[in-house]
């Protein structure tokens, strides 16, 4: 069955995802226990040059997303960074009994996002840490984008199969790949495991920001997020939730403005961006499956 989320944009087709998922989804048990509506194999895209796709039919905490974003960006894998900023979104992976399944520290989440974009394949010494001998993925996909930017390898990958169930929660977001046409920026997230309703409008928004961050330092004009997931889910217990953001009206995407003056991806801090015209509906609180 085709569905609407194929033929429409921007936030519209996200919603018209949650729908189909809602209607056609396969119900699955889970790791977390919680049960799920599933569909494998959506896509959704976002044209950078409509707004800023920050959803409107609930309210999405833009500082979270943000910090998030320089946390992954820094290498760091610990939360105390996120926890000094006053972002939560980690707390439940890093509680002294998740992280002891891994002999590690409460607060420590191990080899997760920061350091495989960081320093991917870096040496594992005993005590855990690591050598800082990996490859800096960040640091070389920028420079590829400016020097060679017709190459098809302007590629971050975040799954490193050695190191995938040496973490509480393996990448999610597991590789996102830069395009550039037209003096524009263009980047895909593959997405192997999504959270529709708790997840994914901050993988939307936090990429959305990351392209544009990248675009600005490399002196290119943004393009379109296109967002892929594999397992797209609904937990069980997010179907009302889902069902009351259904009911609600767009207003229009906000705008993102960057501090034009930074020229290198690790010097931005939060008050060099801002959103502006960030009209939405009420959060809608869910309980995360962990």
């Amino acid at each position: 069955m085709t569905s609407n989320y194929h033929n429409s944009k921007n936030e519209q087709a996200y919603l018209d995802l949650l729908k189909y998922v809602m209607t056609n989804g396969t119900e699955k048990g889970d790791r977390t226990g919680t049960g799920t509506l599933s569909h494998f194999g959506a896509q959704l895209r976002f044209d950078l040059a409509d707004g800023f796709p920050l959803l409107t039919t609930k309210k999405v905490h833009f500082k979270s997303i943000v910090y998030e974003l320089f946390w992954f960006l820094s290498g760091s894998t610990h939360v105390d960074y996120l926890q000094q900023n006053n972002v939560r979104i980690w707390n439940e992976w890093a509680t002294a009994d998740q992280t002891a399944r891994f002999n590690r520290p409460a607060g420590d989440l191990g080899p997760i996002y920061g350091h495989q974009w960081r320093n991917y394949g870096a040496t594992k010494r005993e005590d855990g840490s690591y050598d800082n001998d990996g490859v800096d993925q960040i640091t070389e996909v920028i420079e590829q984008i400016k020097t060679n930017p017709n190459s098809r390898r302007l590629i971050v990958s975040g799954w490193n199969p050695k190191e995938a169930d040496q973490v509480a929660l393996p990448p999610c977001h597991t590789l996102f790949q830069f395009f550039v046409a037209d003096n524009k920026l263009s980047c895909q997230l593959y997405q192997r495991s999504a959270d529709l309703f708790l997840g994914v409008p901050f993988n939307i928004a936090s990429y959305a920001l990351l392209t544009h961050m990248v675009a600005q330092v490399c002196g290119l004009e943004v393009g379109e997020f296109v967002w892929t997931g594999g397992d797209c889910h609904i937990y069980q217990n997010h179907r009302e939730q889902v069902e009351l953001q259904l009911t609600r009206s767009l207003y229009e995407l906000p705008t993102l403005t960057l501090n034009p003056d930074i020229k290198d991806i690790f010097a931005f801090t939060f008050d060099d961006i801002s959103v502006e015209g960030y009209e939405s509906h009420p959060a809608i609180k869910a309980k995360v499956a962990v």
